[in-house]
């Protein structure tokens, strides 16, 4: 009897699990979970191994159910009941803790999709199982296909929930390798061929379309550039200022050390690569050869384009002898492995001054050897092409500035392996060109500035399609753009009058500047001399111009008064935990928080944000000015309503000023935005209460909707 109470009230359960489930897919998209009660949507990935372990028990009893063996077996038959009826409570329950978890932002994306489906569905034909099999028509083929079907729905939910968790493929990817197509260097983009791939290998199982944690996904550059929750992931050119790089150099122990610790860690090349390529200013575009022979980026960056099967040019020589190499480097002929296990070298040649032919020919022990040769800049003459073209396994020749002309370029034509031909700054005509252009193997001519002109070699293009021959660039006279003005000021949150201190690297720039939000031009604008005193909340636009060029992109720079200092600060209603900084005195320490709303200097909440302060000697204010930040891309606005109220203590408070900034457009940019707000006339004061309220209800246009945005101070400034 009590066994037959509790199985009746797990029925019921069990009933009630259903339909809230069904409730839940049917009117989801507008259930907020409070923040109470995630914590047991958390629980979904710890319990979810039980109900999947009881239901395979239950799948496997219930496929031999009808047996002859079994079938009057009561013992077994209760047995597979109870599996059963546990089995689909735990499932339910499990469902309905995942689908409070992928309320939580971060959740998003088709595979998410599919493992709720197949969650639920589970759910659904393990209830039906156990309702239906005690009725009369319930054979042993229906139980076994209920059983094969219950098992697939939680292999196949399994599988999504493991690429959730994990990442795209991970249950086949230690045996299934999708071959990677190798990129030549000279053709792979720095970001796409070599960081990128440091994402999908480290990043990528976390921050993906399924899955965003903390809002932040790295799949492609858009997304890169929009950031996550806590700001923008880097700040091109300035590594040191980066979130990204502050995360994966914290200690492997810390809460916000990334990849988390358990996951694979990155290796010093791959934070070295990050650190260069946002030094290098994030470029999504640029190639690996555009950068310097010498750059550290494109040094490690020509290493981890090389997998270890990649398989290299495979040569038919054999290597020279490492003594024969020894004698040969010195200071100004430099002989280096081409690749790594490879027999074949280049030799580079240096200091015109010391520069001999016999340099040349005393390389003829290697000659087999050496596939690429570096004259650049050396008095190399027609009469050293004879002993070049005895270097035939030669694939790059660096001719450029040297003294050749094209009267013995034919001799060149014996090698039948050479690809790339520099040339530029010689003395050249279109005969000698044409005579080595009939090489098969040639890819590459650079002929700029070598008085050839420009229909000639327009003609040789079109004669000879496979060939890129590299003009370079051409002055054609038109102005270039002025760098930015930079300025010197160091402090920006004022007490005093300051002079403005702007610079430009280029001699002769004239800097015209604004203070009225305008931007500034070459006529109109206020010329820049040193002795520009800043005495008030000031918004600094700035562009450079000079005769002969464009004018420079606008530096904008904002001056903050602040003349007075609470002897104490507090919060009446607090910042959210995450975005408290230094606590209530983090909004008047007179440090700007700059872009990154999550480097700790930032105060943010959901909610209203009440400060309270007093001073010891009553105060004359006039003007109060919140420095507020919008990040749309983060849910971060200015705040809907700022409310200073104002008096001798804290029981006699009114309100002296009252702003409500316009409501926010879809495509407003980012922002960082002193609010000022003028004080009515009321004496001295001793008391000060200010609130900014953050917008309730997302607008319809925000990809989160209906959820409370935020608002982020950095300092409140009292004059």
């Amino acid at each position: 009897m009590i066994k037959t109470r509790y199985q009746g009230f797990a029925e019921n359960l069990l009933f009630a699990l259903n339909i809230f489930i069904i409730f839940f897919l049917l009117f989801g998209g507008g259930i907020v979970i409070p923040q109470w009660l995630q914590p047991v949507g958390r629980i979904h990935p710890l319990i979810i191994h039980f109900p999947i372990v009881v239901l395979i028990m239950a799948m496997v009893l219930e496929f031999f159910r009808f047996k002859e063996r079994f079938s009057t077996e009561k013992l077994y038959q209760e047995f597979t009941t109870y599996l059963w009826l546990t089995g689909a409570l735990f499932a339910g329950l499990t469902a309905i803790m995942g689908l409070f978890l992928s309320k939580e932002q971060g959740y998003d994306g088709d595979t998410v999709q599919w493992h709720k489906w197949f969650g639920v569905i589970v759910v659904f034909v393990s209830t039906l199982i156990y309702w239906c099999r005690s009725k009369g028509w319930y054979n042993q083929k229906i139980a076994r296909s209920g059983a094969v079907a219950v098992v697939l729905c939680l292999v196949v939910a399994g599988h999504y929930g493991a690429d959730i968790t994990h990442g795209e493929n991970f249950i086949l990817a230690p045996v299934w390798h999708p071959e990677k197509k190798l990129v030549p260097i000279d053709k792979a983009l720095v970001f796409r061929d070599v960081v990128e791939p440091i994402f999908e290998d480290k990043c990528n199982s976390c921050h993906n379309p399924n899955k965003t944690k903390g809002g932040l996904r790295l799949t492609d550059e858009k997304a890169l550039l929009k950031g996550g929750k806590d700001g923008k992931l880097f700040v091109a050119g300035q590594p040191q200022l980066s979130l990204l790089l502050q995360r994966i150099h914290m200690p492997d122990g810390e809460k916000k050390h990334m990849p988390p610790s358990g996951k694979p860690q990155l290796t010093t090349d791959e934070m070295n690569l990050l650190y260069l390529w946002i030094k290098e200013n994030a470029d999504f575009k640029k190639k690996v050869i555009d950068l310097p022979a010498s750059d550290s980026l494109r040094i490690i960056a020509a290493n981890y384009l090389k997998p270890a099967e990649e398989t290299e040019e495979q040569f038919d020589f054999a290597a020279a002898d490492d003594k024969t190499i020894k004698q040969l480097n010195n200071n100004y002929r430099v002989i280096y492995p081409w690749a790594q296990n490879s027999p074949a070298l280049g030799v580079n040649i240096y200091n015109k001054k010391t520069y001999q032919p016999k340099m040349l020919e005393e390389l003829s022990g290697i000659k087999m050897q050496v596939v690429s040769l570096d004259l650049n800049k050396m008095p190399v003459t027609d009469a050293e092409l004879k002993t070049i073209a005895g270097f035939e396994n030669l694939r790059i020749l660096n001719l450029n500035f040297t003294d050749v002309t094209g009267a013995n370029l034919k001799v060149l034509s014996s090698l039948k392996y050479l690809r790339t031909l520099s040339l530029a700054g010689t003395k050249l005509d279109l005969q000698g060109i044409k005579a080595i252009s009939d090489l098969k193997t040639l890819t590459k001519v650079a002929l700029w500035d070598t008085g050839l002109p420009e229909n000639e070699i327009a003609g040789l293009q079109k004669s000879n399609p496979k060939i890129d021959f590299i003009k370079g660039f051409k002055d054609d006279g038109k102005p270039i753009r002025l760098n930015d003005p930079q300025v010197k000021n160091t402090a920006f949150v004022i007490t005093k009058p300051v002079a403005l201190e702007l610079v430009h690297p280029i001699k002769g720039v004239d800097i015209r500047y604004t203070t009225d939000g305008t931007d500034p031009d070459s006529v109109k604008s206020m010329l820049y001399k040193p002795g520009v005193i800043i005495a008030q909340n000031t918004n600094i636009k700035a562009k450079a111009y000079k005769p002969g060029w464009y004018g420079s992109d606008v530096l904008q720079v904002n001056f903050y008064k602040s003349t007075y200092t609470p002897d104490s600060i507090s919060f009446i209603a607090g910042p959210n935990e995450k975005y408290s900084g230094d606590g209530a005195k983090t909004l008047i320490d007179k440090d700007l928080g700059g872009n990154n709303f999550g480097n700790g200097k930032w105060i943010g909440s959901q909610k209203d944000l009440v400060v309270y302060m007093q001073f010891k000697q009553p105060v004359d204010l006039h003007t109060v000015t919140l420095n507020c930040m919008r990040n749309m891309g983060s849910q971060i606005f200015l705040p809907i309503g700022i409310e200073v109220w104002g008096g001798a203590d804290a029981a006699h408070l009114k309100l002296l000023s009252t702003v409500k900034p316009p409501a926010p457009q879809k495509n407003d940019p980012f922002t960082l935005k002193g609010m000022e707000c003028k004080l009515a006339a009321s004496g001295k004061l001793s008391c000060l209460k200010i609130i900014a309220k953050p917008i309730q209800n997302l607008p319809v246009w925000d990809p989160v909707k209906k959820q409370p945005g935020w608002v982020f101070l950095d300092e409140i400034f009292l004059n």
